[in-house]
């Protein structure tokens, strides 16, 4: 047999050496193919030319062959070297380099320590293998630094791991240097625990093979559905251990639930929460306890939703499940289903004991999205993906929380979830290195008001929350890698302080929206409101009601002097940057279209203020509206985030001619004074930005002036409210601080002016016959700002 064996390799052997080309058939294959390639180039140049009737495109094209010619000649040059590296170093390059890759660290990470595990692994093999004393001087001192280099670079290495980050420029908080008194809510915290006892449970299938609350000690037994329409790519390797793991498939998914629910006769508000992705074996439904402690405490039931099942497992790198967000969505309603069976039978522990006109939906991450799909699939008689699964839920959901959410991991018929009528709340980090863009914001566009019910959608976004602090299974470090020294977390809240925001806004949140308190209304335009109760850091509020009078959103058109309401106009004066287009966030469009506008004056630092600017030379934007019938209840809102981009577009680039002199080297005396006092400006300008580096950037702050039909004004300053937030920059990864690549993006915030409040400075002032709003920027130098949604409203206090 062993003979046998050997023949038949001895023969494969020998067939592969006769088919293998020789020494010639390769040089013609070389020819062969550098001849047929420029035949076709030249006939390809001849056409090209023949269309054109250009001789430059000639001089192009050759230039490619040129540059073809030279890259042939490097890559192998390089092909070469690699090949004469030693077999061992090139098969040690051939497994660091995908084990460094699995690791996701960041490839200035990946270079480091290839470079320090080279340098410590030769210098000691030398040492070991020669011994110090037999080597030349200049070896000696070749492998001393080595090592001292590699040996250093990793204690260095080390060190840096261990910080807990590093300190990034100053951040100026804009609402802290308003003057203005915003008075405080006159209600206790909403986080604060309420009267009734607290009770626990679990409900599940009872066959968990994992964890005894919803195996032999669940408290409820429920049956499994059958997901298999909602979930893709349960199959392969993946699906293989999954199904090992869990003990089912997509087929037969659990309810399984852990319940913090109020002592007492009811009925309760319910709400259910679940958490997103995250290791499937390290479970993430029992992290959100403390907001079940908190909401049971104040007479609202809350289940913590099991979704680990189809959360991401380390063997889905052969392919896991793809799009499951819908299937998410669909578990909730599913739960919900169960609970109002429950509420219907008598016997049974929640017998009438849930309030099913006041029902709530709060997801984290995936569940962020979830929860949205979940209000839409609630309203629909068919799935939207395949129309021979029926729905039939009609469930009384009121409101949505979503928690650092994604959004676009399932598009329901390839396009956006829209969701309507309900009260939406996104909260979400500027820390936060998962989700590290505002993607809550792209839902929050997407949500509308159609009814005649009183509904608001809202959102904070709080600077130095990360993403998985709002979850105690999950902590700090956002990435999934376990080396959480990588990420720069210096900038980051205490997870107590990230845990009390959450509670502060989701408690008053379901407070207002399921129990009608509106007194908590004001912590969502302005988070000053709730300050004795938050603590301190950058906040920034998004909110709109179903009251809104829409002015201008700039959807409307690509007109840039017409607005939203019918018969409207815009005027500018003086402006250096004008358009409207749409928002763009870090990952994705935000899904709605604001004016840019910027200026810039230009003042020299010693002897100029603005103040010293004529009338007839300060920019401002402003809009002329149709009569629109206002009250004394109305409030001017409008929302607005800084722009990073140049307030003086058009001193460079394509702008800038060509002012060189034309006589090459006869320049006058004046002419190389000129260049010199230009150097000499230029160089106290970098020193000046190095300078402004370390330096809190002023917030923006401008007029904003109203006029009514006959002529009467009023003007008060945007800080009469807050100035504007400078756009926040945040370093996630401490490798960035290498890289210098700082992350920010467009954060909206609302501006809330109760027209009232000012009609004091001219009592004249009609505020039914309003018909103008001037933005006039006239108390800072030069800025950009995008604006957004200005409207009025009525007053919320």
């Amino acid at each position: 047999m062993k003979n046998k064996l050997g023949q038949i390799i001895h023969w494969i052997k020998n067939f592969i050496k006769k088919i293998t080309p020789g020494e010639e058939a390769v040089r013609g294959a070389s020819i062969g193919l550098l001849t047929v390639t420029g035949i076709f180039w030249i006939v390809f140049a001849i056409g090209i030319y023949t269309g054109l009737g250009d001789e430059w495109v000639l001089l192009f094209l050759l230039s490619f062959v040129t540059a073809a010619v030279l890259f042939g000649f490097l890559a192998r040059w390089l092909l070469k070297q690699l090949s004469s590296l030693s077999e061992l170093f090139k098969l040690a390059l051939l497994i660091a380099l995908p084990l460094l890759f699995i690791m996701s660290f960041n490839w200035i990470v990946h270079l480091i320590f290839i470079v320090l595990s080279m340098i410590c692994g030769a210098a000691v093999l030398v040492l070991k293998k020669s011994g110090f004393k037999s080597l030349s001087k200049l070896n000696k001192t070749f492998t001393v630094l080595g090592l001292l280099l590699g040996i250093g670079g990793f204690v260095l290495v080390g060190i840096l791991y261990a910080e807990e980050g590093f300190e990034v420029d100053p951040i100026a908080n804009a609402a802290l240097s308003s003057e203005t008194n915003i008075p405080h809510i006159e209600a206790i915290s909403p986080a604060q625990k309420g009267s009734y006892a607290v009770k626990t449970l679990t409900y599940g299938s009872g066959e968990d093979l994992h964890r005894k609350e919803f195996g032999e000690e669940v408290t409820l037994k429920t049956d499994s559905v059958n997901g298999l329409a909602l979930i893709d790519n349960w199959k392969g390797f993946g699906g293989w251990y999954r199904t090992k793991y869990w003990g089912f498939d997509s087929e037969s998914l659990p309810l399984n639930a852990r319940v913090w629910y109020p002592e007492g006769e009811g009925p309760f508000p319910l709400a259910l929460i679940v958490h997103g992705n995250h290791g499937m074996q390290d479970y993430s439904d029992p992290g959100y306890a403390y907001l079940g402690e908190l909401l049971a405490s104040r007479g609202i039931i809350l289940a913590s939703v099991d979704e680990n099942f189809i959360n991401g497992s380390w063997s889905d790198i052969f392919g896991g499940l793809e799009e499951e967000n819908d299937a998410r969505g669909w578990l909730l309603l599913e739960h919900l289903r169960i609970w109002h069976q429950w509420n219907r039978t008598e016997g049974h522990q929640f017998y009438n004991k849930i309030d099913t006109a006041n029902l709530a939906l709060i997801g984290h991450s995936r569940g962020g999205e979830a929860v949205a799909h979940a209000a839409m699939f609630n309203n629909l008689p068919f799935y939207p993906d395949d129309a021979s699964v029926a729905f039939n839920y009609d469930f009384n959901i009121k409101s949505i929380v979503a928690i650092a959410p994604v959004d676009g991991q399932y598009e329901p018929g390839e396009s956006r979830a829209k969701i309507k009528d309900v009260n939406y709340f996104v909260l979400h980090g500027a820390q936060d290195a998962d989700v590290s863009s505002y993607m809550g914001s792209q839902q929050y566009e997407r949500v509308s008001f159609t009814d005649s019910l009183y509904h608001f959608k809202t959102g904070v976004y709080v600077y130095g929350a990360n993403h998985g602090q709002f979850n105690t299974s999950w902590g700090e470090n956002d990435t999934g890698n376990p080396f959480t020294g990588i990420l720069n977390l210096k900038q980051l809240l205490s997870a107590e302080d990230q845990r009390k925001i959450a509670e502060v806004y989701i408690s008053a949140f379901l407070d207002i929206s399921l129990k009608d308190q509106k007194e908590y209304l004001p912590l969502f335009v302005d988070a000053r409101s709730g300050k004795e109760w938050l603590p301190e850091t950058i906040y920034l509020n998004q909110f709109e009601d179903s009251n809104l009078k829409t002015v201008a959103n700039f959807d409307e058109d690509f007109n840039v002097a017409s607005i939203t309401r019918e018969g409207g106009e815009v005027r500018t004066e003086n402006l250096s940057v004008w358009r409207e287009q749409e928002i763009k966030l870090k990952w994705q469009k935000k899904g709605s279209r604001a004016v840019i506008v910027g200026w810039n004056y230009e003042l020299e630092e010693e002897t100029d203020s603005i103040t010293s600017i004529p009338d007839s030379l300060i920019a401002s934007y402003t809009i002329r509206i149709p009569e629109m019938q206002l009250d004394s209840s109305a409030v001017l809102v409008f929302s607005m985030a800084e722009s990073a981009e140049s307030a003086k577009p058009k001193s460079e680039g394509k702008w800038v001619k060509n002012n060189d002199n034309n006589n090459g080297n006869n320049e006058s005396a004046n002419d190389v004074e000129d260049i010199k006092d230009a150097e000499d400006k230029t160089d106290r300008e970098m020193e000046e930005s190095d300078d402004d580096e370390d330096k809190e950037k002023e917030p923006i702050d401008f007029t904003i002036q109203l006029r009514d039909s006959t002529g009467q004004k009023i003007s008060f300053e945007l800080s009469r409210f807050s100035p504007l937030q400078r756009e926040i920059e945040v370093v996630i990864m401490k490798v960035d601080f290498i890289t210098g690549n700082k992350q920010s993006e467009k954060i909206f915030q609302t501006f809330y002016f109760p027209v009232k409040d000012f009609q004091e400075l001219n009592p004249d002032f009609n505020i039914s016959g309003m018909e103008e709003i001037r933005f006039v920027f006239d108390k800072t130098e030069s800025g950009v700002v995008n604006m957004d949604n200005i409207g009025f409203m009525k007053s919320l206090y």
